[in-house]
């Protein structure tokens, strides 16, 4: 699998790409964020690590950029630890956060399991087939979401979401659940996180996402799938 990782820190990019080398993964460097769009439009990757300061335009911009063309997991790096940045990160694009300093070991496993989600996003044997809620479908043998018979690109983190929602239409899950269960990460302070990523799943599948017929929130509790679309 191919991966490219951009931060103006040289030494720091060189480290990484020795370690995701050293578990087997081709790595692809650079070092400024216009780079960072230039690569990812002209490469074929399978992941994105991407530092939040950069030159010429920082992560954040050339994570929006990205994602007006691929939907590969992006995953940003920060020397900020403060929940507003990583709001911010999630809100242009981002799947997962890693803050500097880091363990390398941290890195690999969070690259791991972004790559599990975006290749098999749950795995054959538990695949629920063909879902349909509405005028929203979900195939999971293809990993392909259509609303009205159109194609609607979605993120892993995203089609994880909707995947969990549309298997068990009607049931209430809370954010800690959605959490828990899409990013395999402890829920600490994971409802904001959440929220952007359904308000983002909302504004492509919903005809007014303003006011969902499918994809609902149940104040106080959580979020569900209305298979009524009442």
């Amino acid at each position: 699998m191919k991966i490219l990782v951009v931060d103006d820190e040289k030494v720091l990019v060189k480290g990484i790409k020795f370690n995701l080398e050293s578990e087997g993964y081709q790595v692809e460097a650079g070092y400024d964020g216009e780079e960072a769009v230039e690569l990812a439009r002209s490469g074929s990757f399978d992941l994105i690590i991407l530092d939040l300061m950069m030159p010429k335009i920082d992560g954040l911009q050339a994570c929006m950029r990205i994602r007006e063309f691929s939907n590969v997991p992006i995953i940003m790096l920060t020397a900020r630890s403060e929940d507003t940045d990583k709001i911010i990160g999630f809100e242009c694009g981002a799947d997962d956060y890693i803050t500097k300093p880091f363990n390398p070991l941290e890195v690999i496993a969070r690259v791991k399991s972004q790559l599990r989600r975006y290749t098999s996003l749950g795995g054959a044997d538990k695949s629920p087939g063909l879902l349909t809620v509405g005028p929203i479908s979900l195939d999971d043998s293809a990993k392909q979401v259509t609303v009205d018979g159109e194609p609607v690109a979605l993120t892993p983190i995203e089609y994880n979401i909707l995947r969990l929602l549309m298997t068990h239409p009607g049931q209430v899950f809370s954010s800690a659940q959605i959490y828990e269960q899409v990013w395999n990460d402890p829920a600490y302070g994971s409802e904001n996180t959440v929220a952007v990523h359904i308000r983002h799943l909302r504004e492509k599948i919903e005809i007014n996402p303003a006011d969902p017929r499918y994809l609902k929130v149940v104040w106080g509790l959580g979020y569900k799938i209305d298979k009524g679309g009442l």
